[in-house]
């Protein structure tokens, strides 16, 4: 925590400094400075290259869904929202619990890119490292991927950060209320000579940092703290070139919440009665990251090469007394990974017609698990043979490797239709030894100038994340009260599937525009993920077949100082048969799925999203909600939980002062009708405790802009 803290403060000093060395603004009535053409023409050569790193690695038939910074200012919390609230106003993204969301049916499976840069995987937790507010533009990329995007391809969530031309001042912000919640942060940017760079930096707290087990309008020992840290630096080498620098690090300390009135289900000798609302587990995480990027832009060539180096950890702690009481197991458990990597993409446009693009990328990873499980000695039954417990410690480390390669072209015939195809080879490793060969094809045909039509192909291949796999011998807990049920464990394997999406885009008018899309999945070793066990950690597995199919439909509306947009979206995601990590399932629950199509826990069958924005006199009010038909739960998730659908309110007025300082204040409330409802109740393949969305909550803030 202390390295994290310097490194926050060490950015804010950074921030301040260059800030106060920025020139100030300067007076209208002044008159023009001789430098005032130089200023003008570096933003015109890196807005030059910023069009061309995106050019390298363009969406191409995709379907895509963009958001900027003013209309997240438009949703419930703006900038102080979590990253994965936001994406739930995103078409096809389901909530869950443990700030999981899920994209087109699938569980996680999607990749995130920061200034057209691939962000390595770190290990997933209960924060995200991903801080809403450095957020310029950002678009969630689905369907029948391109070339260039390989592994994670539920989705790609390609941000745009902030930068020292679009961050042309400082801001200081306070935010808080329902929960104890408070949240200051601080960002600014600028430019000096041939350097850009944006720092921003933010501390949350509150006692509501992981969902309420209870259906209470507060939750029990679920204070959490996270810090964040974020920066992005570009120097310009020549008007054709430039170096780019990111770097980022977050940590995050979580109570686990308490479920009160549980009855034990052990005893430990001295120990005649324990509350289950005084239970102590704790989660810390913590991720850091840096990215260097070299672009260049050479006539009708670019390219762009990119180093990263990443580490994350995440360490779960359980009550040591309480939990052997209530579970009649107690884990301490530790998970690490330290990646390094290589990426390089390059854009060729051989001719009028014809646009070539390649790239490769290699990373190399290193994950460990530490455990120490506290347990008692069982029979094979399951009865407790000793009440004196004793513990197993196993480490286990693990190295692994990706590789990929990739080639297309944009192939334009005629004015109306663009043909986009490729292939990518990858290969993986690590547990297991896998490749495959993945050709994409995309084809979009403009129909008018209002609307277009595309449709594609693609076949993924996704290997399991390195970071949570289980590993160790199942066997050493044979005789205890951690002893499985199954003692097969085979290992998860790479996930191989085709993709098929259809979509239409259509402008009815200026003011008025909609998306309708389609989706079809079959896939050969389905993976997915569940919590199993009493450390709330997550573990993939793979089911030996899988479908997803689906529909979106989105609407936008904008006029003038009225905004407005809705989303709407089906889907179905089932599989059969578990081939993997068995040890984790019940024999009755592997039965029935090996004979049915079961649904994964995370389909949701309806999801929907809307919302609308009116700004008058400096002053924003908006209204959003989120409309979810409810995801899967009991035996082998045969049944569903009911729908819910929170409204949210806010209003938001600038105070405008000399000098171009502003003073944004902000009120707005969650979940006006104070709507009870479950995002998980506890049942379900590999879900754990109940998880209650979170009841009304009043909030405000201040952002002072200089």
């Amino acid at each position: 925590m202390h390295s994290f803290r310097s490194f926050s403060l060490c950015l804010i000093i950074t921030a301040v400094g260059l800030r106060a060395q920025t020139p100030a603004a300067p007076d209208p009535a002044a008159p023009p400075a001789d430098k005032a053409p130089v200023e003008l023409e570096k933003f015109i050569v890196t807005d030059h290259l910023d069009r061309a790193r995106e050019d390298i690695v363009p969406s191409l038939g995709a379907t895509s869904y963009e958001l900027t910074a003013i209309q997240i200012s438009a949703q419930s919390q703006g900038a102080d929202a979590s990253f994965n609230q936001v994406l739930l106003r995103v078409p096809g993204v389901a909530e869950d619990s443990g700030g999981q969301v899920h994209l087109r049916g699938e569980h996680a499976n999607l990749q995130y890119r920061i200034n057209d840069v691939l962000l390595p995987e770190g290990i997933s937790g209960f924060g995200s490292e991903l801080d809403t507010r450095f957020v310029s533009t950002m678009a969630v990329l689905t369907g029948s991927l391109p070339a260039q995007y390989g592994y994670r391809t539920s989705g790609v969530v390609d941000i745009h950060t902030k930068s020292g031309a679009t961050a042309a001042a400082s801001e200081l912000s306070l935010y808080g209320g329902a929960h104890d919640r408070f949240r200051p942060s601080v960002e600014t940017g600028g430019s000096q000579g041939r350097l850009d760079y944006y720092l921003s930096g933010s501390f949350d707290s509150g006692d509501l940092g992981i969902e309420n087990p209870t259906a209470g309008t507060t939750a029990l020992h679920d204070h959490s703290e996270q810090f964040k840290g974020f920066g992005y630096f570009s120097v310009l080498l020549s008007p054709s070139s430039r170096l780019n620098l990111i770097v980022s690090g977050s940590e995050s300390r979580f109570q686990i919440p308490n479920n009160p009135d549980q009855s034990p289900a052990f005893t430990l000798p001295g120990v005649t009665t324990f509350d289950s609302a005084q239970l102590d587990e704790n989660q810390r995480e913590a991720n850091r990251y840096a990215v260097v990027a070299y672009q260049q832009t050479l006539g009708a060539a670019s390219l762009q090469a990119v180093v990263f180096n990443r580490s994350s950890r995440l360490h779960f702690t359980p009550d040591p007394v309480g939990d052997l009481i209530f579970n009649g197991v107690a884990s301490d458990v530790r998970r690490d990974i330290v990646s390094n990597g290589f990426e390089f993409d390059a854009r060729w446009a051989a001719s009028d017609n014809h646009t070539l693009r390649g790239g490769l990328l290699v990373s190399a990873d290193r994950a460990n698990t530490d455990s120490a499980t506290a347990v008692f000695a069982a029979d094979d039954s399951g009865a407790v043979t000793s009440n004196v417990p004793f513990t197993l410690a196993d480490h286990q480390g693990k190295r692994g490797r990706l590789y990929g390669v990739y080639a297309q072209d944009e192939w334009k015939l005629g004015d109306r239709l663009t043909l986009n195809y490729g292939a990518r080879a990858d290969g993986v490793d690590a547990y297991t030894r896998e490749g495959q060969l993945s050709p994409r094809v995309n084809a979009v045909f403009k129909l008018s100038e209002a609307t277009s039509l595309h449709a594609g192909y693609a076949r993924y291949f996704t290997p399991p994340p390195l970071e949570i796999l289980q590993t160790g011998d199942v066997a050493r807990f044979a005789g205890t009260t951690n002893a499985a049920a199954v003692t097969t464990s085979s290992p998860v394997r790479a996930e191989r599937s085709h993709y098929f999406d259809l979509g239409l885009s259509h402008k009815v008018s200026p003011e008025l525009s909609f998306t309708l899309d389609s989706y079809l999945k079959r896939a050969r070793n389905q993976l997915d993920e569940g919590q199993f066990g009493q450390a709330i950690i997550f573990a993939p597995f793979n089911y030996r077949t899988g479908r997803v199919t689906g529909a979106e439909f989105s609407v936008n509306y904008t006029r003038e100082k009225f905004t407005a947009y809705a989303n709407l979206a089906v889907s179905r995601a089932t599989g059969r048969e578990i081939t993997s990590g068995e040890f984790q399932f019940d024999p009755d629950e592997l039965a029935y799925i090996a004979a049915h199509d079961v649904y994964l826990d995370h389909d949701q069958r309806l999801t929907a999203s809307t919302g609308l924005s009116y700004t008058l006199d400096h002053t924003l009010v908006y209204a959003d909600l989120l409309y979810g038909s409810g995801l899967r739960r009991g035996f082998a998730n045969t049944g569903q939980l009911p729908a819910y659908h929170p409204l949210n309110l806010g209003l938001e007025h600038t105070f405008r002062f000399a000098r171009h300082e502003k003073l944004r204040a902000r009120l707005e409330a969650v979940n006006v009708f104070d709507e009870v409802y479950e995002l998980r109740d506890g049942s379900g393949i590999g879900v754990g405790a109940p998880q209650y969305g979170e009841r009304r909550g009043l909030y405000g803030g201040l952002a002072w802009d200089f």
